[in-house]
């Protein structure tokens, strides 16, 4: 280890949770292609938007990816989402790299931040995430519980509400992932659909 090694500070993560960057710490991700890892932040209650994902029937290229989350949104805004236009428009805190979170992203906030005591979907790939970490396994009907964090449990001011959020990872030219903040369901469904979305940012950690 070379002095300069030794005189560098210990980088410390964030705890799931805090306040930083803008938003509330959620996870951490690593990119499949490339390895990087990424911290991820959520905004606060009131910046969610509503919109649909895009047009049915119509493929947008580079909108594929469950962890990148801002190559996602970016793709999407080019191809004329007004969604995904207004998510990449907001400034918080002096943050403006906000976008729709990927799909493994999506499920960092609902493992971290499930807002109701109800059991959870125990079917499909519910919880399944390959590029969290740790690892995501299966929901069971008791976990994840409802989230630790008080500001985010139902009724409070940070709270997701127990309804259907997009994520910006497409699934084909008919489909996008979205998920639902009541029982942690996970699928894809038409790109029509008007819902919510909460926005997140991601900072390289390596």
């Amino acid at each position: 280890m070379s002095a300069v090694e030794k005189a560098a500070p210990a980088v410390t993560t964030p705890a799931i949770g805090q306040s930083y960057g803008g938003g509330f710490v959620t996870g951490i991700t690593h990119d499949p292609v490339t390895g990087k890892r990424s911290l991820h932040i959520t905004a606060g209650a009131a910046h969610e938007l509503l919109g649909k994902w895009g047009e049915y029937g119509e493929k947008i290229e580079g909108a594929d990816s469950f962890t990148d989350s801002l190559a996602n949104t970016q793709a999407m805004a080019a191809a004329g989402s007004d969604l995904a236009a207004k998510v990449l428009a907001l400034n918080i805190e002096g943050f403006t790299d906000w976008a729709i979170p990927a799909r493994d992203v999506q499920e960092l906030q609902y493992r971290h931040f499930k807002p109701t005591t109800e059991e959870n979907w125990e079917n499909s790939r519910n919880g399944d995430n390959p590029h969290s970490e740790p690892v995501g396994q299966l929901y069971s009907a008791e976990g994840p519980l409802q989230t630790v964090h008080t500001a985010f449990q139902e009724s409070g001011a940070e709270a997701f509400r127990d309804t259907w959020y997009w994520s910006s990872s497409q699934r084909s030219a008919d489909s996008a992932f979205y998920m639902y903040f009541d029982d942690g369901l996970q699928t894809n469904y038409y790109k029509g659909l008007v819902l919510r979305v909460r926005p997140v940012r991601s900072e390289f950690i390596d």
